[in-house]
Formats: C-alpha cells, sequence, structure tokens
C-alpha cells in the first residue's frame, strides 16, 4: 500500500513541470488563463446579444478585419464589408429572406488555447422568422477560431452548420411534397373518372 502510495506521489511530482509548461503555452499562469476565457466569455454573451438586438456594428466590433464566415446556406464571406453585404442581404433587402434571428449559443468546453490563438466549438439554437410568415428553429453546430491582437482576442473564424439529412427545412420540404404529391394523386383520379364516364357515356350514346 505505501509503495502504491509513493509511486503516485512520484507520477504527481514528476507530471507537475509538463502540467505548469504546457499551462504558459496554452496562455501563461492559471490566473492568465482563466482571464482569458472570462475575456472569451464575454465576446460570446456579447455576440449573441448583438445578433439578437441586429446589431450588427457590435457585431463587428468582435471580428478580425481578415475574418472568414461560412454561413449556413453554405455562402463563404470574408471581411467585414462582405458581412455587412451578406445580412443586408438577408434581413433588409428588398429580396431579404429572414424577417427575424434570434440565437442562444452553448460552448462544448473551455477554448482550447494555442498561446495568441483559440479554437472554441459548441451548439445553436437558431429562432427564424422568414419574410413568408415561416417559423422555425434551427439547431445548428458552430467552430470558432479567435486570435489575440495587443490585448484583445477577435474572431478570425466563424463556421456555422447544420444536419442535413434532419433539419426543420427538410421537414418542410418533406411535407410540401407530401401535400403536392397527394394532390397530384387525387387530381389524377379526378381526371381518370371524368375520362371513365366521358368514355361509357360515348360507348350508350353509339
Amino acid at each position: 500500500m505505501n509503495r502504491t502510495l509513493g509511486c503516485v506521489m512520484v507520477c504527481l511530482v514528476l507530471c507537475l513541470p509538463w502540467s505548469l509548461r504546457a499551462q504558459e503555452s496554452a496562455g501563461g499562469s492559471a490566473a492568465e488563463v482563466e482571464a482569458t476565457h472570462q475575456a472569451l466569455r464575454a465576446i460570446k454573451n456579447d455576440m449573441e446579444q448583438a445578433l439578437n438586438a441586429q446589431d450588427l456594428d457590435k457585431l463587428l466590433s468582435h471580428v478580425h478585419p481578415n475574418v472568414v464566415f461560412t454561413t449556413m446556406n453554405n455562402d463563404v464571406r470574408v471581411g467585414k464589408d462582405a458581412i455587412r453585404a451578406y445580412y443586408d442581404k438577408m434581413m433588409n433587402g428588398p429580396d431579404r429572406v429572414v424577417r427575424k434571428l434570434t440565437a442562444k449559443f452553448e460552448v462544448d468546453e473551455l477554448t482550447r488555447l494555442y498561446g495568441n490563438a483559440g479554437v472554441a466549438q459548441g451548439s445553436s439554437a437558431d429562432h427564424y422568422v422568414l419574410t413568408d410568415g415561416t417559423d422555425i428553429t434551427v439547431n445548428s453546430r458552430w467552430t470558432c477560431t479567435l486570435v489575440k491582437e495587443g490585448d484583445r482576442w477577435l474572431i478570425a473564424a466563424f463556421h456555422y452548420s447544420t444536419n442535413v439529412f434532419d433539419n426543420p427545412v427538410l421537414g418542410m420540404v418533406k411535407r410540401t411534397a407530401l401535400v403536392y404529391g397527394g394532390i397530384a394523386v387525387v387530381a389524377m383520379l379526378i381526371v381518370g373518372i371524368v375520362i371513365g364516364r366521358f368514355t361509357v357515356r360515348r360507348k350508350v350514346t353509339s
């Protein structure tokens, strides 16, 4: 028993320098790392509030000038101006698709830090009200890459995605297909009945 306890203590002592070294490479001391995570949490909360309030200026204040944003519809926008143009097209322009959008971001775990860079991932419940009156909630996945410039963390890349095999939009398409398919079947039956009766009448009168 004493030998086992001694081995455990030796392992802890030997591993401690490596743990501290890994922590330092990730962003400094334990206090510095915790301060970094607090700053990143603040960015997440601020981005969520800005998106829900449709405050694009506030949202863009947290992104890098050369940010790469991959949207839900597989569009890729690079830079703040490109994101602003995409937002205006989808939510403000004459051919806008979205009337209102709210989101709730959840993180899977603490951001993985690599010196002055970090990678985070999580999920999002996105509530869309479309211009045609459609009201849907899409459960999404996201990945975010951040970089530190000076004393600020900025979003350098953000990628949105959803399950292409199981999502509300696909469900609506399937339901629409079933409805129109049912209408087509009924219409064919009616046409068949009319043609059948017309044929019978012709035979009777002839």
